[in-house]
């Protein structure tokens, strides 16, 4: 018994102690048991073998439930043919003729010793097994050794009663046959596959789940040319053993068993978040199971291997290939009812939305209002928690219910804005298509346009979005309110090509002209905004005027339009807590999962507004946080602020990778890509490389003048560039460029701009008169919001102090700076702030006030507990402290790390540890 046989060295022993026995003339009745697939007939077979090398004949007979028909068949044919018996009529036990059989039996035991062995006892005929019973009482006194194999494995409909159930326990040694070892199952297969690597092996041990049956049969299939890994479905099985001997498994099971297996492959597919008893009560009521017999064959099943717990203690099969055999053969329509009748199941029960719609994923069409129901929360909730992937797939499920007209047109809009920003944006740019042509309220046709221009515009076929609101508004000629809307997403759309924005700004302004109620009070703000960006208003007249604006009654279609225009110039005016505001309003007033031209540069104005106070922290945080779109060829505003950060954060190696990521040769037009340009300048002049930030900037001002944007509201990039003429030696030039600077910023007359100007201004101009330019500069940005513009102020006038030998005041300035940029993490400023107090002869400690470099240790362990979840009162009891000083730490390393919300903790962390 070696070889094939595995681990089986206990009952080898048992069977050969009995065979002596046997030859000594004491016999024994030796039953086998074992659940399908344990090697039963393995082991009897051997055993025969080992019996007739000691001297014992066998007989063998192995039954069939094709035999049950004729009573003693099997004893018949265990014995050989006795002619006596071949007339017998199926009329229940003969007891004269079982006598004949048995005294057959002891006329050849009399000739030498036996060995008669009975495999699969449990599909013998009832008479056969009860003349097997009968010779088991009396067996002992002659020189036979009974050995039967019989199935006992723990099945849904409980089977009948064993063999052995009415004989004494000392007439039967039983013996049952476990699993596999994993050590025994390696063992056969490195003996038939020795060149097979451990890990390949060990996946081949998990298929084979400790069933002999299993083990050999997947050999059989991956012996002659075994592949790099073990595949997980039985496609890739030639000739098929696997799947064959796991679907002989399930047609010994019986057809409950069977049904429940099945079940519980189809469900571990979709894999429900659940308990391991959830499990259970989920498995039996899909399966239509008692409840009672499916956690037992569950326990049963994970004792023989066939299944494993996974980390939550569900039972999963042992691996895919076995599960995918599970499965084979079944019809797709009963895996379908199999998935909706869980569905309906976790309804019933309270299971979370998402969990029943997973469910509903591969299931037929309910044809009910509850499943649609159900697949619309869970587009709710995944798109809530960012996993627009999967908001996608249950709306594409949604549209095979039964839908009216209007309702299949709003999902496909849906699906149409969430394929393009998620999966395919090619398939969301034909499903909006789609949804255009389709018969809907002009609302939601409204809507559909906005969408598909929207990712027309984001793709550079800004033209062709432009004409499809065209379209749309020569519809809504009786619908003014709608017609002004539809104009109004066009006007923004323009913004991403020269010559149709041009186009659009012109005709919106000729409608203004004859008549504001012709471009509505959206149309009126974009062209206030455009006033700001054309440098021929002031901030004052702007906000006064969009206040009008906002106060005025507003579509919800047309609200997000004037929000977000009002936001920008908010927060080109220095009123950061207004435009934050006006942010927060119109995010939350739309629908997060339809396309909007509006919903990037509401984003764009949230990071400008962190960007304008200088939370590099907060501002590198939320870029960390936030994946690119995979259909973006350029760079974002915030990319370009990311660059911006890192630089002033003394990251320049880590700026430097991200600008590099971006070919600009195939970025699109665009104001982000002017505004990447001035960041890249930025990063070029802390390299050093002063000519090409030189043409960076003068390229962004290019690019900007000629989308007739010429205040500095948006780019400073005159400042830069003088900064950089001067530093060349060219102060004409940089004059020129901050002349022209602080002449529109006047005109737009904010501390923020004009400062900003004229710290420049007084560098160029030097001697008295920019000695009292930088004084008057740092004055105005005192009262802005722009903290790292006053800090350059600050140096600036340190600075030209040092040169006008005003050296007490200039360690002033230059003191402040410091402190400042520490405050802010501006490491590139407080080390500007240090050289130049150096310069002037003072001295100054160098610890860190910002950053994680200025955290104290205690500060260091609470923000890695927070942000590994921790709350303050388990952080509190952990170390051994107040929850106030938690609370009160935690204050102190947000304020260091500029960030404001716990969640934001990890990346801030993680973003520091990696400059």
């Amino acid at each position: 018994m070696t070889g094939p046989l595995g681990d089986r060295d206990d009952v080898r022993a048992l069977l050969a102690s009995e065979a002596e026995r046997a030859r000594a003339g004491s016999g024994r009745f030796v039953l086998l048991r074992g659940a399908t697939g344990t090697g039963r007939t393995a082991v009897l077979e051997a055993a025969a073998t080992d019996a007739a090398h000691r001297g014992l004949r066998v007989l063998r007979v192995r039954c069939s439930p094709e035999d049950t028909a004729v009573p003693l068949s099997s004893i018949l044919h265990l014995l050989g043919p006795v002619p006596e018996f071949a007339d017998m009529a199926p009329d229940g036990y003969d007891r004269p003729g079982a006598a004949r059989l048995w005294r057959l039996l002891r006329s050849y035991a009399d000739e030498t010793p036996l060995m008669v062995a009975v495999d699969d006892v449990h599909l013998a005929d009832l008479s056969s097994r009860r003349w097997l019973v009968e010779a088991a009482r009396r067996v002992d006194r002659l020189p036979v050794l009974l050995v039967a194999t019989e199935r006992s494995q723990y099945d849904i409909d409980p089977r009948p009663a064993g063999l052995t159930h009415t004989l004494p326990p000392s007439l039967v040694r039983t013996h049952t046959l476990a699993p596999l070892t994993d050590d025994a199952s390696a063992a056969l297969v490195r003996a038939a596959l020795p060149d097979a690597p451990a890990p390949w092996t060990e996946d081949f041990v998990r298929a084979a789940a400790g069933s002999p049956l299993l083990l050999h049969a997947l050999l059989d299939d991956l012996c002659g040319a075994p592949p790099s890994a073990v595949p997980e479905t039985c496609a890739a099985l030639y000739p098929g053993a696997y799947p064959a001997a796991v679907s002989w498994w399930l047609d010994s099971a019986g057809p409950a068993t069977a049904e429940v297996a099945r079940t519980l492959a189809v469900l571990e597919g979709a894999q429900p978040q659940d308990t391991a008893e959830g499990a259970a009560e989920l498995l039996a009521a899909v399966a239509g199971a008692d409840p009672a017999r499916v956690t037992g064959w569950l326990t049963a099943m994970t004792r023989l291997g066939l299944l494993r717990p996974d980390s939550a203690g569900r039972p999963r099969y042992a691996h895919p290939l076995l599960r995918d055999a599970v499965l084979t053969g079944w019809p797709a329509e009963r895996r379908r009812a199999a998935h909706r009748a869980a569905a309906e199941a976790m309804l019933r029960r309270g299971d979370p939305v998402e969990s029943v719609a997973r469910q509903l994923l591969d299931g037929e069409p309910v044809r009910a209002p509850w499943a649609l129901g159900v697949l619309r929360d869970a587009v709710t909730a995944s798109v809530h928690d960012g996993r627009r992937g999967d908001a996608v797939g249950y709306l594409r499920r949604a549209l095979d219910e039964p839908l009216s007209g209007g309702l299949r047109q709003r999902l496909l809009t849906e699906l149409g804005s969430l394929e393009y920003s998620s999966a395919d944006p090619p398939a969301g740019i034909s499903r909006l298509a789609e949804a255009l042509r389709l018969p809907a309220a002009p609302r939601d046709h409204v809507r559909t346009a906005i969408a598909l221009g929207t990712a027309l515009a984001d793709r550079g076929e800004v033209r062709a979005a432009v004409e499809v609101l065209r379209q749309m508004e020569d519809r809504l000629a009786g619908d003014p309110g709608l017609a002004r809307t539809v104009r109004t997403a066009g006007a923004l759309l323009s913004d991403r090509d020269l010559t149709v924005r041009r186009e659009v700004y012109r005709s919106l302004s000729d409608a203004a002209e004859c008549s504001p109620d012709l471009v509505g009070a959206t149309g009126q703000a974009l062209l206030v905004r455009y006033a700001a960006t054309a440098g021929t208003s002031s901030a004052r007249a702007a906000m006064t005027r969009l206040r009008a604006l906002l106060a005025e009654p507003a579509d919800p279609l047309a609200e997000p339009f004037l929000l977000g225009t009002a936001a920008a110039v908010a927060q080109w005016a220095d009123e950061l807590d207004d435009a934050e505001r006006l942010v927060e309003r119109g995010l939350a007033g739309r629908r997060t999962v339809l396309l909007h031209p509006m919903l990037q540069p509401l984003m764009d104005v949230r990071v400008d507004i962190v960007a304008a106070r200088g939370a590099y922290g907060l501002l590198l945080a939320d870029h960390a946080e936030r994946p690119a779109p995979a259909h973006r060829t350029g760079p974002s505003n915030a990319d370009a602020h990311a660059v911006v950060a890192l630089v002033e954060t003394g990251r320049t190696e880590q700026a430097r990778r991200l600008a590099d990521g971006f070919d600009l040769r195939g970025a699109p037009d665009s104001w982000e890509l002017n505004r990447f340009l001035y960041a890249r300048g930025v990063l070029r002049r802390a390299e050093g490389d002063l000519t090409g930030a030189l043409h960076d900037f003068l390229e962004c001002g290019r690019w900007q003048s000629a989308r007739a944007v010429v205040s500095p509201v948006v780019t400073p990039w005159r400042t830069a560039a003088a900064e950089c003429r001067l530093a060349l030696g060219g102060r004409q030039e940089a004059l020129a460029l901050a002349e022209e600077e602080l002449r529109l910023a006047r005109v737009w007359d904010t501390p923020r701009t004009v400062g900003r100007a004229l710290r420049v201004l007084g560098l160029a101009t030097g001697g008295r008169r920019g000695l009292e330019l930088a004084e008057d500069a740092v004055s105005r940005l005192r009262r802005s919001p722009g903290e790292t513009d006053l800090v350059s102020a600050l140096i600036a006038q340190g600075r030209q102090l040092i040169t006008a030998a005003e050296r007490a005041r200039a360690r002033d300035c230059l003191r402040e700076a410091a402190e400042r940029a520490e405050r802010l993490g501006a490491v590139r400023l407080r080390a500007e702030a240090e050289e130049a107090l150096r310069a002037g002869g003072a001295r100054r400690s160098a610890a860190a006030l910002t950053g994680s470099g200025a955290l104290t240790g205690s500060e260091r362990r609470i923000a890695e507990l927070a942000a590994d979840g921790r709350t303050n009162t388990e952080i509190a009891d952990l170390l051994h402290v107040a929850r106030r000083t938690v609370e009160t730490h935690l204050t102190s390393t947000y304020r260091k790390l500029g960030i404001r919300r716990r969640a934001q903790l990890r990346a801030a962390l993680t973003t520091e540890n990696t400059a």
